[in-house]
């Protein structure tokens, strides 16, 4: 791959993450401050990173909204919280034949990775029982990972899960610790991270991400990939936020799709190997530059999300075959 001069330090960025150097704050903050006019040699530059690492392979993830609403949180931006007035269904977990119609599902949308959420501050037992049985049986006669995403767990709580063949456990950090107390109060950002390590420490693969365009600083977006890489996350889902009607962040401004894309090439920058995925909010704030998107990311979700619609399913494959990319298949010997 050859490069002009004028993209030498977007370049520099490129060789440093790819050769294992860390980014330093400068120069996340060039990244998300750079003229607009660099976004194309930024995305280049990401494009180096994700290619050496992942080719033109994109991984496709889908979501099961397995319980909806009835959530005591309080968190800003969710149509699912107890502040909330937004009209969203409502219902308690869904039994084994849904979550199971979920994966098949899933495979017909060419997902590799099945993602069972439930709204609420963490599991009830019998909840957790109810998406154990379905998991054992989908593990056991569908090719698909399972990510689980449940709220807070308790040690016993991720012990059975993983036992169960739970391969990944998602728990968002959502923005930084220093903007948490004014997106939820209920729970804290460190009960986040201790989650996220939970679920690592019984063997589940952690998943964790954020939400961008929540009041949050450029330094503190650098910060937030920080984070994420000193948790090790495996997968990332970057999402920009979708201001729902009903919730306390509506009337948000949205993040426009050129400084959308800078932050995604950010975090290939600080976490080159890791699994990013352009996740929420990408119809409505990449619009038509979402493409442009997957020269950064390697990962998307498929469909709808929990309340809110995604773009259709077949102009997703579409959109990832115009690019000349391919859709990886479900490896359960990876992690």
């Amino acid at each position: 791959m050859k490069w002009s001069n004028e993209v030498t330090d977007w370049y520099s960025l490129a060789e440093k993450a790819i050769h294992g150097s860390n980014l330093t704050l400068e120069e996340g903050l060039a990244v998300l401050e750079a003229d607009n006019e660099e976004i194309l040699p930024i995305m280049q530059a990401a494009f180096h990173v994700r290619h050496h690492f992942y080719g033109k392979k994109v991984k496709l993830n889908m979501i099961m909204n397995a319980k909806s609403g009835l959530c005591p949180e309080d968190c800003g931006y969710c149509s699912q919280s107890i502040v909330s007035t937004a009209p969203v269904s409502k219902y308690s977990m869904l039994d084994k034949e849904s979550l199971l119609a979920g994966a098949r599902e899933a495979l017909a949308r060419k997902a590799g990775t099945y993602c069972i959420v439930a709204s609420g501050k963490g599991p009830t037992n019998q909840e957790l029982d109810q998406v154990i049985e379905a998991v054992q049986e989908i593990t056991s006669t569908m090719p698909l990972k399972i990510c689980v995403c449940l709220g807070i767990l308790k040690a016993d709580q991720a012990r059975r899960l993983a036992e169960a063949g739970v391969h990944r456990y998602n728990h968002n950090l959502n923005t930084s610790k220093a903007n948490y107390p004014s997106i939820t109060t209920t729970h804290t950002y460190d009960q986040r991270v201790e989650t996220v390590k939970m679920a690592q420490s019984h063997g589940m693969s952690p998943c964790s991400g954020v939400i961008i365009g929540m009041g949050e600083t450029n330094e503190e977006i650098v910060q937030m990939g920080y984070a994420l890489r000193e948790l090790g996350a495996d997968s990332i889902p970057v999402n920009f936020l979708n201001p729902i009607p009903g919730t306390p962040l509506e009337g948000t401004k949205r993040t426009s799709p050129i400084r959308a894309l800078k932050v995604l090439a950010l975090f290939r920058f600080i976490c080159p190997s890791k699994e990013i995925r352009v996740a929420g909010g990408r119809e409505l704030n990449l619009g038509t530059l979402q493409p442009l998107s997957l020269y950064a990311a390697n990962s998307i979700f498929v469909g709808d999300y929990l309340t809110t619609d995604g773009q259709e399913v077949t102009a997703d494959h579409q959109m990832i075959e115009d690019l000349g990319f391919e859709i990886e298949m479900c490896a359960l010997s990876a992690v």
